[in-house]
């Protein structure tokens, strides 16, 4: 392999000849030899976003030429695209401010600006970096990642489930079955008043994730290394928060308070709050559908699901709800993720946060893993539930608690006889 030297601050450094990054990429290349877990891609294109909207600031605020800036564009735009995934190259267990990954941003836009331009014209601190600190610039990228997971992936993969419940409430129109609670026997149900609960359960979760942005959209942008906003000009925190929210579409502001912008991560504690509220009602629906689809014949059997793969290597013909098993497993790791953001974010000392990558890393795999299995579960199980009509109408028969209907008329402990009658000489109780 061929190498070029690089420099930084601290000095020279050999970095390979085809990469884009720059010294101090490299060094935390070297020297963070840890884990396999890569700074979330997502993180690297909200950067590219908020440099590209600090070079449009800076320029507006007469502190970069219009030439700088639209090389960083240009760049930005590259790295938006995915088209320079491969120079960056750092993993989440680095600087817990996220610096590493700042200065990778910064060294590739120069490096492949200054290429494009066939001049040395940006340098990733003074150009790239211009008005901003590592500090500042890592928070606004978790926030602007969040909010594009949430709003472009997990909201569109919550809206597909429920529709796929919309149509099943309408084709069983008129099926009733036997309710259960305590995984008991319980009164009776119409089956598309339980699909609504999963339903419900589904956009109730949306409202919730919908609601936690409000905190995500204050952007911590300029107020640079402690929150004093030093060497960031006038004006420069609202003008690029403004481009940040032209560029994405959506309603990014200034955060007010830059000292809590910066130590403080409970924005990112909230909405992830939401996205375990909905990890664990994507639990309770996988739950009840593999339970209501148990046997086929020596379970409830009350509905059929879609038999994608066969389910044992020494059982011939067995099938089993391994998309249900899925998102039970994904659910698990988005409660275990929520237990490490929160922790990460109570570490918060005097002025910085430094558990950063780990609360962006955990939280955009949580967001990742949910729209992903919710799509798969949509796909390959739910759209494909049907009702086994006769099973239900037998079970819904054969229950002890049709017996409630008679409170009324003969009181409860009177009911309360009929049923034990009818269960000690198995007999329906009707």
């Amino acid at each position: 392999m061929e190498y070029r030297i690089e420099h930084d601050s601290m000095g020279e450094m050999r970095v390979p000849g085809d990469a884009l990054w720059g010294a101090q990429t490299e060094r935390s290349h070297e020297n963070f030899p840890i884990g396999t877990e890569r700074m979330p891609r997502e993180i690297i294109r909200a950067f590219a976003v908020l440099k590209k909207a600090a070079a449009c600031a800076n320029v507006r605020l007469g502190r970069m030429p219009e030439e700088d800036a639209a090389l960083i564009r240009q760049v930005a735009d590259e790295i938006s695209a995915g088209k320079l995934d491969e120079n960056f190259p750092l993993v989440v267990w680095q600087t817990g401010s996220g610096t590493q990954t700042n200065m990778n941003v910064n060294e590739v836009i120069a490096n492949r600006g200054n290429a494009i331009a066939g001049e040395r014209r940006l340098h990733p601190n003074d150009s790239v970096n211009m008005s901003q600190s590592s500090n500042d610039t890592f928070p606004t990228a978790m926030h602007i990642a969040a909010v594009n997971a949430v709003t472009r992936d997990l909201l569109p993969a919550i809206d597909r489930l429920c529709a796929t419940f919309c149509r099943l409430e309408d084709e069983n129109v008129g099926v009733v079955k036997s309710g259960r609670t305590h995984l008991q026997d319980a009164v009776p149900i119409a089956f598309p008043q339980e699909i609504s609960g999963w339903r419900g359960l589904l956009e109730g979760s949306r409202e919730q994730l919908v609601a936690s942005l409000a905190g995500l959209y204050r952007l911590a942008l300029g107020g640079t290394a402690v929150g004093t906003g030093l060497n960031a000009p006038a004006g420069f925190a609202d003008m690029v928060a403004g481009e940040v929210a032209t560029l994405t579409g959506e309603p990014f502001v200034s955060d007010s308070n830059k000292f809590r912008a910066l130590t403080g991560k409970d924005a990112m504690v909230f909405s992830h709050g939401a996205v375990k509220g909905l990890a664990a009602n994507m639990m309770k629906i996988a739950n009840d559908v593999r339970w209501l689809a148990s046997g086929p014949r020596l379970g409830l059997g009350e509905i059929t699901i879609p038999a994608n793969e066969p389910g044992s290597s020494i059982m011939p013909g067995k099938v089993n709800p391994t998309q249900c098993e899925a998102v039970t497993m994904v659910a698990v790791q988005v409660m275990g993720n929520d237990a490490a953001i929160g922790f990460a974010a109570s570490q918060g000392n005097f002025e910085l946060n430094v558990f950063m990558p780990v609360i962006a890393y955990n939280y955009l795999q949580s967001v990742r893993l949910l729209a992903d299995v919710i799509r798969s579960f949509d796909e390959r199980c739910a759209s494909g539930i049907t009702a086994n009509r006769e099973r239900m109408d037998h079970n819904l028969h054969d229950s002890l608690m049709l017996v409630t209907c008679l409170n009324p008329s003969i009181g409860y402990e009177n009911a309360a006889k009929v049923a034990r009658k009818a269960f000690d000489e198995g007999n329906e109780p009707a």
